[in-house]
């Protein structure tokens, strides 16, 4: 057995996990125990969710992508993405919800000869951090010799904001494009626009730039902690709001503006329509680390939404699968303001 046959059966394991809501499959391929004890805790909570949900599962399909090798001293460091795609349905409605879980994996050799999975990490906390151009394959160690890396993303620079110096150059009501915003999102989810910056937890800038799709328009300060917007590349530098790529102040932006894009708090996700946002404080510390754009309503009535880190499309908006869930988690629900 080669290290390469280890890695399809850790992957064929993580799935039918997924289908079992238990992490028994994984547990003859994977010897990392702290990383079997997260997944069973993750799936027990998936589970439940579709019990309260009524989800009959279907199939789960995965696919792997290997973005990166290395040999080390321990075995073979690997960068994987599993690009999923699961089928479910609630009564006669069926639904199928995709993600690009991107992994890093050591695989070692035991002394009777077996590979196995000994340390697994995920690649996409989905919580905001500092930001920072997107990388890829960056070990702890530092050492980067022979990985392979993303080729940065060409900014799109916005002219006509930059020329006007100001967002208020009309007067009149602009309507917020719903199916636009959708559109967007669906033809992104799984990749990035190279007009804008990529981030390295790019959940924020994603949903900024859906929302702009949709019509909502910049309010250019031309200062980070001020305004809603993204004006491109000046020199070696991109110049975006805070608001545009952070989770946090994106957030406290829609909930306080009094012009341009704005929105107020629901209390039940059902209210949520395409084209609105979501909120996670995975630490409910009041500081909000994630955010989503609503795309689709599941049979129960509830929203479905597309995603970067985790890349999610008609993803569950409740997230108890997510790495950064904690019991702790508070959401708030943002309907978006339809005339701005």
């Amino acid at each position: 057995m080669s290290w390469k046959t280890a890695l399809y059966n850790y992957v064929h394991a993580k799935n039918q996990a997924e289908l079992e809501g238990s992490s028994a499959p994984m547990e003859a391929h994977v010897s990392d125990s702290a990383y079997i004890r997260k997944q069973e805790a993750r799936l027990s909570r998936l589970k439940l969710s579709n019990l309260e949900r009524e989800v009959k599962p279907g199939r789960s399909e995965t696919k792997l992508r290997l973005n990166g090798v290395k040999e080390t001293t321990q075995g073979i460091l690997a960068d994987i993405q599993l690009r999923r795609a699961i089928h479910y349905r609630i009564g006669s409605v069926d639904h199928i919800e995709e993600r690009i879980e991107p992994e890093r994996i050591l695989i070692e050799e035991t002394s009777s000869g077996r590979w196995l999975v000994s340390r697994a990490e995920t690649l996409s906390p989905e919580r905001s951090l500092p930001v920072k151009p997107r990388g890829i394959f960056m070990p702890s160690d530092g050492e980067d010799s022979g990985m392979i890396r993303r080729t940065p993303s060409l900014p799109f620079i916005n002219h006509s904001i930059l020329q006007s110096g100001a967002s208020e150059s009309t007067h009149r009501k602009i309507k917020y494009n719903r199916e636009k915003v959708v559109e967007y999102a669906e033809t992104w989810w799984n990749s990035y626009n190279p007009r804008y910056e990529q981030f390295e937890v790019d959940c924020t800038n994603f949903v900024s730039q859906c929302l702009f799709a949709g019509g909502a328009p910049m309010d250019y300060t031309g200062k980070r902690d001020l305004g809603w917007w993204y004006a491109g590349k000046q020199g070696s530098h991109e110049l975006w709001s805070f608001s545009w790529a952070v989770a946090n102040s994106l957030q406290s932006y829609i909930s306080h503006s009094r012009r341009g894009l704005r929105g107020h708090a629901v209390q039940d996700p059902r209210e949520l329509q395409p084209g609105d946002t979501i909120s996670y404080d995975w630490d409910g510390d009041g500081r909000y680390q994630h955010n989503v754009i609503v795309t689709a309503k599941d049979a129960n009535g509830m929203p479905l939404v597309n995603a970067h880190t985790y890349n999610a499309r008609h993803r569950y908006w409740a997230y108890k699968d997510s790495p950064a869930y904690t019991e702790r988690t508070k959401y708030i629900f943002v309907r978006v303001i339809d005339e701005m």
